[in-house]
């Protein structure tokens, strides 16, 4: 065979081969022939540059599993996979040509420099230090090699660099920031005078015609919804707990055995905290030669420490058990004698001369004080067990089956049902959206299957049925009768509030004073901290000002009450520019304005690339 390959070598087919990948080589360079063979796909290109498909899928998968970690209870069903393949391509797209915009201007990451940023990040470090294996298993973690993170850290911080540059360039008026403040800080005299509803509500009355004639106006708002009744099993560990049975004897031996950790020590620590650097070993020599002289270690923290707070307590820490400190600092602590002072202990904050001052340990309690907490504990664990085999049990049984009464009696479970569930949900469980749209699919609704296993919540699935389907359905007038009636029984007292307190503030502006004993008056009153109704507040902060000695007034209405407004005057705060509020609203919409710059600029590069979407 050896031989054979050797010979064809020599033929005519394989010099034309050769002579075809040399004049490839010659134009194109080895990607013609790499690319050729081994082209990844692409889901789209920006100005000729391709954007992976490999890259697009990794960085949907990452998309989705943030957006599941924002959820109360992570529910996969509800992710809405279109939208997120969409926002992510043009994520990816709009990061393409910000990239290729910080290459034009030259900017650029030498290896070193990545190099140096990585080995800084503290998510990549342990006790202070870069560790390798936990920066390649973070990377691998996240679906990367390490060649594409160090890719994705060049790319993305030179865009930093721009937004950066983009967003701290940004100018705000000094006058913009005053206005505003002025606005912010402004307090107004006023006057009010409210009517209740109750005043107005005995003056009401609803006919037949009105309701007749507001539910011919309003028949949509009294079209029922399509309807499903429902049957469903439910099937959580905690109902399985309660049904699990654990004797006498387990849960002494499992007290018996959780006994040392109710038995918490803690131990108190003083300490003297010195700054690492050229001079920690000199200053840790001396304070140890002077401990060894007899000073006092609490005077010597007074004296050196750098942790200032507990300096003035003489080092002192108070108590604490496991878990409290630094793990290095707390190695060294509850590693030493009663009184007795460790050597030198470097941790992330410094180094330390750590001193036991008092050792304190808690007796557990007794077997009887903790027994039922113990045992339904025990049950828990039996059961989390138990779940996990019910789950997939009754997952394969629902889904062979044609009704829900054999897998409830296999798994010894009741079927529960309710009525009136919508596509907006009902009840619990069908407040949980997945099982409304399992509940609402072709198969369940029209093919007359059972849901797929849904989980619900932490340990609690769910599958159920369609009973009845009930289509929309408008309501007739005597079903809504009362409900109409309530309507327009508030739109009318509403009405009613309305003119009165017009009245009123008629009478106001005309010089009078109905009512003077049951007015309300404030004085350079602010748009917080007032006890008033959110639309008086707001009404008399929109209110125009008032010419010198006169008054503006207007009206404010709820359902339960009008108010009148009599707005005196408004006063307005003088601002200083040295005053570190203004100083801050200014940095503040600076910042907001350099958002604003970068969005657009950002915008403008989208706008003017080369986009094909594959």
């Amino acid at each position: 065979m050896l031989q054979d390959i050797r010979a064809n070598a020599q033929g005519t087919i394989a010099k034309i081969i050769v002579g075809l990948l040399i004049i490839s080589l010659s134009i194109w360079g080895m990607d013609a022939i790499i690319g050729g063979f081994s082209g990844e796909p692409s889901v789209a290109s920006v100005n000729g540059n391709d954007i992976t498909e490999r890259e697009f899928l990794r960085t949907v998968q990452m998309e989705s599993q943030q957006r599941l970690q924002q959820m109360d209870n992570p529910d996969p069903s509800l992710l809405d996979d279109d939208q997120i393949r969409q926002d992510v391509l043009e994520g990816l797209i709009i990061e393409a040509v910000l990239a290729q915009d910080a290459q034009n201007q030259g900017l650029e990451l030498t290896e070193q420099d990545i190099d140096a940023l990585i080995t800084q990040m503290p998510q990549f470090q342990v006790d202070g230090q870069f560790n390798r294996d936990r920066f390649v298993s973070a990377v691998r973690n996240a679906g990367m090699g390490v060649a594409e993170f160090r890719e994705m850290m060049r790319k993305s911080y030179v865009v930093n660099q721009i937004r950066t540059a983009i967003a701290q360039s940004a100018l705000v008026a000094p006058q913009n920031a005053e206005q505003l403040l002025a606005i912010q800080d402004q307090t107004r005299d006023f006057r009010i005078l409210t009517v209740s509803a109750d005043s107005v509500a005995d003056d009401v009355e609803v006919t037949e015609a009105d309701i007749e004639s507001y539910y011919q106006e309003h028949r949509d708002e009294f079209r029922l919804p399509e309807q499903i009744d429902a049957a469903y099993i439910t099937l959580s560990q905690e109902a399985l707990a309660k049904a699990v049975d654990v004797s006498e004897a387990e849960v002494r031996e499992y007290y018996n055995q959780q006994a040392e950790e109710y038995a918490r020590e803690e131990r108190r620590a003083s300490h003297i905290l010195i700054e690492a650097g050229d001079q920690a070993d000199e200053t840790i020599t001396t304070i140890q030669q002077r401990l060894e002289e007899g000073d006092s270690f609490a005077e010597l923290a007074e004296e050196y420490s750098t942790d200032t707070v507990s300096a003035r307590e003489g080092g002192d820490l108070g108590f604490a058990g496991r878990g409290v400190f630094d793990e290095t600092f707390e190695n060294a602590l509850f590693e030493l004698e009663q009184g007795e002072v460790s050597g030198p202990v470097e941790t992330a904050f410094g180094v330390h001369l750590i001193k036991l001052e008092e050792i304190r340990r808690t007796d557990p309690p007794s077997f009887d004080d903790l027994k039922e907490e113990l045992r339904r504990e025990l049950a828990r664990s039996k059961a989390k067990d138990r779940f996990a085999e019910a789950r997939s049990q009754l997952a394969d049984a629902a889904y062979a089956a044609d009704d829900l009464q054999g897998p409830a009696e296999e798994l010894g479970l009741q079927v529960q049902t309710v009525d009136g569930v919508t596509r907006d949900g009902g009840p619990e469980p069908f407040d949980h959206a997945g099982l409304v749209r399992q509940l609402y699919s072709d198969d369940v609704l029209e093919g007359g299957y059972n849901t797929e296993l849904v989980d619900v919540a932490d340990n609690v699935s769910v599958v159920a049925r369609v009973r009845e389907y009930q289509e929309p359905k408008q309501q007739e007038l005597a079903e809504v009768r009362e409900e109409i009636r309530d309507i327009v029984r508030a739109r009318k007292v509403r009405e009613a509030l309305s003119e009165r307190a017009q009245v009123l503030a008629d009478r106001v502006e005309a010089g009078e004073q109905p009512m003077e004993d049951q007015w309300q008056r404030f004085e350079d009153q602010g748009r917080s901290g007032i006890q008033l109704d959110t639309s008086v507040v707001q009404k008399v902060f929109s209110m125009k000002r008032p010419e010198q000695g006169e008054s503006v007034v207007d009206t404010a209405v709820t359902d339960s009450q009008a108010t009148v407004i009599a707005l005196e005057a408004v006063n307005q705060p003088e601002v200083e520019r040295d005053d570190q509020q203004y100083r801050q609203l200014r940095d503040f919409l600076a910042q907001m304005e350099g958002q604003r710059e970068y969005q657009a600029y950002q915008q403008y590069l989208r706008d003017n690339a080369e986009i094909e979407r594959n």
